[in-house]
């Protein structure tokens, strides 16, 4: 008789849940639904307290001014205009700004409007730093930047917006920047004009100075030798060489005004350099062809000094040439600069002045009373949570030991 053996499988426990510890949506539900009395009265209070803020919150007003800014050559771009034939090396003003980094006339004047300068004038002007209470002055100016807001637009207009409880005081704040933008850069153009207009009076000077003393040379070394003419072909050679001269002469004071604002890489300033080591090898060309042309016989005096008159005349008579065209082309440039600095800055136009707005910008109410329910709400469907989770540890023995083990340790380090 074949007994049949019933092996009985011992029962399978399941593996610990490796969802446990995790929170799914009938879980939150439950908690909504155990705690929804503490959790709707939190909501609650949420949402009065946020009414209530933003009723006793002050409204802010903004008002805004829009300034068109001059649609000409840069400060630097224009003193490249100013000396003459180097306009042309710039390729005008977007070459001149291009080679200095500029993004467009806007950030420049945006920037001015950003300086400590400006923000010291329109704090101390309306007394912002006795307003405000601010401490310090660095204090003031992060008030005034904070409230402020300046920024070029797409189409090149510059928009100032000042945000403030007085509506007055915001308009009056915004057409500050403008009346401040517009002192600071005609007191820069009229500096930037003056400085140049000294820097070619001395050269100017000296340059007087020396074409005097060639004079008195040429003139002396004429009574000396007696009545002295060079004949067509060396006066037109002598004629060259010292316009070449002065030619290069003004061009090194031309690079050297550009080394007041430029660096040894622009590029403008690359290519004038250029230009003159060209014509200094074109000088060196007509100084040897003057040396094969003028003869001996160019001259009327008598035949034994013939040679050394010849010579030292020549050499007078060059000086005089050299200097009377340098002294022309620097009066140029003078009276340019003169001209420059006789002239108005340049004109910042008004598109539209600030006015105290008449509808408020802030705060948002209707934003501040939605957040504060909804941070109400997630603060106590926390809490709520929370409660439950440690409702649970109590449940279990072990667990519950531990932490009334945790709470002691507390209090006894409160006690200590």
């Amino acid at each position: 008789m074949s007994t049949v053996e019933q092996v009985t499988a011992p029962s399978v426990q399941p593996p610990a849940s490796q969802e446990e510890g995790k929170v799914d949506l009938l879980d939150i539900l439950l908690i909504l639904a155990r705690r929804r009395r503490f959790i709707a009265l939190s909501t609650v209070a949420g949402l009065a307290l946020g009414i209530t803020a933003s009723l006793v919150m002050k409204p802010n007003y903004t008002a805004m001014a829009v300034i068109m800014p001059p649609q000409q050559q840069s400060s630097a771009a224009a003193l490249l205009s100013s000396l003459g034939g180097l306009a042309a090396l710039g390729g005008g003003s977007g070459g001149a700004a291009s080679a200095l980094g500029l993004k467009s006339p806007g950030d420049l004047y945006v920037g001015i409007l950003k300086s400590r300068t400006i923000a010291d004038e329109i704090i101390n002007e309306f007394h912002l730093k006795e307003l405000r209470k601010s401490k310090k002055m660095a204090d003031a100016r992060k008030d005034l930047a904070a409230h402020s807001t300046i920024e070029s637009a797409k189409d090149g207009l510059i928009e100032i917006s000042v945000t403030d409880h007085d509506p007055r005081l915001a308009s009056d704040l915004a057409n500050a920047y403008v009346s401040s933008l517009y002192a600071m850069n005609a007191h820069l153009a009229t500096t930037e004009a003056a400085q140049r207009r000294v820097f070619f009076d001395e050269q100017l000077e000296g340059e007087k100075k020396a074409l005097a003393t060639a004079e008195e040379d040429l003139r002396a070394t004429q009574q000396r030798t007696g009545l002295i003419q060079l004949t067509g072909q060396a006066q037109m050679i002598i004629s060259s060489i010292a316009q070449m001269r002065a030619q290069i002469a003004s061009n090194e004071v031309q690079a050297q005004a550009m080394r007041t604002f430029a660096t040894d890489e622009n590029p403008d300033l690359s290519k004038l350099e250029e230009q003159i080591a060209t014509m200094k090898g074109q000088l060196a060309k007509l100084e040897n062809d003057q040396q094969k042309t003028v003869q001996p016989g160019d001259i009327a005096v008598p035949a034994g000094r013939v040679p050394q008159d010849s010579l030292e005349f020549e050499r007078k008579y060059r000086e005089v040439k050299y200097h009377e065209t340098l002294f022309e082309l620097l009066s140029r440039q003078y009276e340019a600069a003169k001209i420059d600095e006789a002239k108005s800055a340049p004109i910042i136009q008004v598109i539209d002045n600030a006015i105290p707005p008449d509808r408020k910008s802030g705060p948002p109410r209707m934003l501040i009373t939605l957040g504060m329910t909804i941070l109400f709400f997630l603060l106590s469907f926390g809490i709520a949570f929370l409660a439950d989770v440690v409702a649970g540890i109590r449940r279990d023995p072990l667990r519950a030991a531990k932490l009334d083990q945790i709470q002691e340790s507390l209090r006894g380090s409160k006690r200590g």
